[in-house]
């Protein structure tokens, strides 16, 4: 029997980020633009999710020396003072590269980050933490990003529209 994984949609990514969310978190930081505008850049873009390798099972014989051990790889959670955590993740491998040459990208929807925050019981979403321009997604903003809901202008506001059940 014949595997395939399926494609992300993402194999001729540079790992540059894309210019609209650049642009967009950018107003952002300035004043010039609002939250609104950067998250509704975000959703339908690509972000990078940082794995980097965990100590797994360490074997040390009665000598203390080492003889086997194992590694795992894991998505990176920061956790802020007052215990509320948010799953990283980047814009371009540059920012990520900035804050941990070590980690790897892993190029996903930026939906599926704010799922995978949400699995990891994280109370956020942090985008580009190292910056140039840190950016947090939580609460019913992320919840609907993750369940599929859509960011749309309604008169003077925003409005989070259901995706349709099909």
């Amino acid at each position: 029997m014949s595997r395939s994984i399926p494609d992300p949609g993402f194999g001729d990514d540079d790992g540059a980020a894309d210019p609209a969310v650049t642009a967009a978190l950018s107003a952002y930081a300035s004043g010039d633009g609002g939250y609104v505008d950067a998250l509704a850049a975000l959703q339908v873009g690509r972000l990078l999710v940082p794995v980097v390798a965990v100590l797994g099972e360490v074997d040390v014989d009665a000598a203390g020396l080492v003889h086997d051990k194992t590694s795992d790889m894991a998505a990176v959670l920061l956790t802020r003072p007052d215990g509320r955590r948010g799953l990283l993740a980047f814009t371009s491998a540059a920012t990520l590269t900035a804050w941990n040459p070590e980690a790897r990208p892993v190029p996903v929807a930026t939906p599926t980050a704010a799922r995978a925050a949400l699995q990891e019981h994280a109370a956020a979403l942090v985008v580009d933490v190292g910056g140039p321009v840190r950016f947090a997604i939580e609460g019913d903003d992320l919840r609907r990003l993750a369940e599929g809901w859509r960011l749309a202008r309604v008169g003077e506001g925003p409005a989070w529209i259901r995706p349709t059940s099909e």
